[in-house]
């Protein structure tokens, strides 16, 4: 029911069903046959969500390098909830959405994610202890920094740098090899040389 996201993205489940009604032009009656509460919409919505994050992540996995994949499903589904005020609030914990009524999207999203996750660590690409269940939290992260500061770049800022702390023991072994390489070139024979 697009209508219903839509007055959802905007308004969050304070959205009331007469007002969904009215904005899809249809009777209430219609709206409640559909989702007999607004918990059952928000709940179809957040399936819908985690369809898309699927989809979003199956197409992650066709990337070639590793933490390109993990980064863009990171970032693609970031980017799909970054208006949508229902979803954010239902990651942060609205008692008016019902986890049981999307088990089967959360498993198949978990199946593609834990497949880019299991293929970046392997890699050595990523800290080797992040799992599905931290790609959760981070997300449930990201989206509240987008409700807590709507229209602002900050939510942005906040995934670049937690994206740094996922990929933090790869980056710190480049660097370890750079200041090896830096210490072999100043204790080369030509230092010596000229001791």
């Amino acid at each position: 029911m697009s209508s219903g996201r839509e007055l959802f993205a905007r308004l969050g489940p304070q959205a009331q069903m007469d007002e969904i009604a009215a904005h899809a032009g249809v009777g209430i009656g219609t709206v409640y046959r559909h989702f007999p509460t607004k918990a059952a919409l928000l709940t179809a919505m957040v399936r819908d969500r985690f369809r898309e994050f699927a989809e979003i992540a199956q197409r992650a996995g066709d990337i070639d390098d590793p933490l390109a994949a993990l980064e863009s499903v990171i970032r693609e589904s970031a980017q799909a909830v970054e208006g949508d005020a229902g979803f954010q609030l239902a990651m942060m914990g609205s008692d008016e959405l019902e986890w049981e009524g999307i088990e089967q999207e959360k498993a198949a999203l978990d199946a593609a994610v834990g497949r880019i996750i299991g293929r970046a660590a392997d890699a050595g690409v990523i800290r080797p202890d992040f799992t599905f269940e931290d790609f959760g939290m981070l997300m449930c992260g990201i989206t509240s920094t987008m409700y807590f500061k709507p229209g602002s770049a900050d939510w942005r800022r906040h995934l670049e740098i937690v994206l740094d702390g996922i990929c933090a023991p790869a980056r710190e072994r480049e660097r370890e090899r750079d200041r090896a390489g830096d210490g072999a070139r100043a204790s080369g024979p030509g230092v010596a040389a000229r001791r």
